[in-house]
């Protein structure tokens, strides 16, 4: 009997709780019963639409069910996250998203609370993004670009894809710790930006591997630095930032995440799967032709790197008084 509480209603109670425990497993067992729409929150062809088509094939081979990915691009990728958010919690709408997701909430300030109305579900990879300049810039360390910035005030400029774009705050935060002035110049992407950026007409870029890695390797862009916290496979010779500037580190992740209220053992589920497949060895493959290595663990680790990240960012928007456009 519990302590304080009739017999026959304690009774009641612990019947009623295990019911409702042996239903949600065995919903969570019988998961997915149906089509699983995947949003996107960006056009199709970015590297969320790539790793979404993937992490969608992986989830169908392994349910026997269809996870179907939609793309909801549009406003920076708020319009995807709302979607998700205001979605049933049924485990029928689940979200591939890249750390985009800590960095535009930080400047936009969305109706929602990205901490509180989304849950993690498993990281899937990440990727650095590089430092790279155009090689008319009389620089070829990262040190180097550091001392003509203060130098030059304001004479320097670099890509940002959008106002709060995690291009964008990486660059700040560069900025920030180097106390240097640079001019952000914006484009719709970072593909709409390289004309400019391989012209000479914008001297650098913080920006992610995978687009700009055939132009290093070809000579078009100098990469300085990578801004993880070690080198990395792809660019073996090309030091980290946090060498010349330490404490700065800054990955592009991609993961799974749920609308709130999703039951446990769905999320369990899911995470369980993510685990698996990123064991697999054309997974791995896909992920490296991105520039990506694998992540896994599980949703509370994932949960922590989200957190860290908008903590991050809230303080280098607030610092660096950027203001959504």
């Amino acid at each position: 009997m519990i302590a304080g509480v009739p017999r026959s209603l304690a009774a009641r109670t612990l019947a009623a709780a295990a019911a409702l425990l042996v239903s949600v497993c065995a919903w969570g067992q019988e998961y997915p019963a149906k089509v699983v729409r995947v949003i996107v929150p960006f056009a199709p062809g970015g590297g969320s639409d790539i790793t979404a088509r993937q992490v969608a094939q992986k989830f169908s081979e392994q349910f026997r069910q269809q996870f179907v990915v939609d793309n909801r691009g549009g406003a920076s990728g708020l319009i995807g996250m709302e979607l998700t958010v205001k979605a049933p919690p049924d485990g029928y709408t689940i979200m591939v998203m890249s750390g985009s997701f800590a960095a535009t909430p930080a400047t936009h300030k969305p109706a929602f609370d990205p901490i509180n109305n989304i849950v993690p579900v498993a990281e899937v990879g990440y990727t650095p993004f590089v430092l790279s300049v155009h090689p008319t810039l009389p620089v070829k360390t990262a040190k180097e670009l550091i001392a003509l910035a203060r130098a030059r005030p304001g004479q320097l400029n670099y890509v940002t894809p959008g106002v709060g774009s995690l291009t964008h705050l990486a660059t700040e935060l560069l900025i920030n710790m180097t106390k240097t002035n640079m001019v952000g110049i914006a484009y719709k992407s970072t593909g709409a930006a390289l004309p400019d950026l391989l012209s000479g007409q914008i001297q650098l870029i913080v920006g992610s591997l995978l687009p700009t890695l055939p132009h290093i390797q070809s000579g078009k862009l100098r990469a300085l630095a990578v801004t993880t916290s070690k080198r990395w496979y792809s660019l073996p010779n090309i030091p980290t930032l946090s060498d010349t500037l330490p404490g700065y580190e800054v990955e592009l992740w991609f993961g799974v995440m749920a609308p709130r209220g999703t039951p446990p053992a769905v999320i369990d589920r899911l995470n369980a799967a993510v685990n698996r497949f990123l064991q697999e060895s054309d997974m791995k493959k896909n992920l490296e032709a991105q520039g990506m290595v694998p992540s896994g663990g599980t949703p509370q680790r994932f949960g922590e790197r989200i957190r860290k990240d908008y903590d991050r960012w809230v303080k280098v928007v607030r610092e660096q008084n950027i203001k959504p456009e």
